[in-house]
């Protein structure tokens, strides 16, 4: 069975789980129909438009 030669340090272990710390924000685009901000390649959940065209209703 396999078992480690040495002892993994603090600064090894912490910059590994550090990696989780660098997720970036969702980036959000302008609906080109009505300005409202919107993820990328969705639907607009303002207006319901999608690639120029109603998509979906939105009272």
């Amino acid at each position: 069975m396999a078992v480690p030669k040495r002892k993994t340090g603090r600064m090894r272990t912490h910059s590994r789980r550090a990696a989780n710390n660098n997720i970036k924000l969702i980036q959000t685009v302008p609906c080109p129909h009505c300005g409202a901000p919107k993820l990328p390649h969705r639907v607009c959940p303002n207006c319901g438009t999608y690639n120029g065209r109603q998509v979906i209703s939105v009272d």
